[in-house]
């Protein structure tokens, strides 16, 4: 159990907040749990809610690397919960559990991934193990395999959902019932 109680999803009577947990337990990631204990905050759960979808939902790069970026992020952060959790819209798409634990792993020899996801595997490593790496070279490298645009969409989920993981982690959310739908 986390270390602070989540509302229960029926005692929440915000229409916009309700509509984005809604959406967030369709794509599975978060679950009810996150958004519960976000609720005793409405507005900055719903900024924080929207956020978190539009940054991993939504854009312009690929949702299936993007989910398997996040577990990876997870696992760095140490998040059993989001570590857990996966995306039905990934799943539909073909992500398999093989995949995204390669993406955790050594991915740089791996043929499942090309070399535009192989920059964008180390980007999200590389911030937080190695943040001095992620130089003027490494940007121009990135530069081969995505505009511009990309690279700050890429940067600021890695941001974002890293930090949402470590969140998580100090709330004692723990590794979700189920992993996702």
């Amino acid at each position: 159990m986390p270390h602070v109680e989540p509302l229960n999803i029926d005692d929440i009577r915000d229409p916009e907040l309700q509509a984005l947990i809604a959406r967030c337990e369709m794509l599975g990631v978060p679950d009810a749990l996150f958004p519960g204990i976000l609720a005793r905050v409405p507005a900055h759960a719903k900024a924080l809610l929207r956020a978190l979808l539009v940054s991993h939902a939504e854009g312009n790069v690929d949702h299936r690397l993007k989910e398997i970026i996040r577990v990876q992020l997870a696992r760095t952060a140490g998040d059993a919960y989001f570590a857990g959790l996966r995306s039905a819209q990934a799943r539909r798409d073909g992500l398999d559990e093989e995949t995204i634990a390669a993406g955790s792993g050594k991915f740089e020899d791996d043929p499942r991934f090309t070399a535009a996801d192989k920059w964008a595997l180390r980007y999200a490593r590389e911030m937080y193990l190695n943040p001095e790496k992620v130089d003027a070279a490494f940007y121009d490298e990135g530069r081969k395999h995505y505009t511009e645009a990309q690279i700050m969409e890429l940067g600021a989920f890695i941001a974002f959902h890293y930090g949402m993981q470590v969140f998580t982690r100090a709330l004692g959310a723990g590794a979700p019932s189920r992993s996702g739908a």
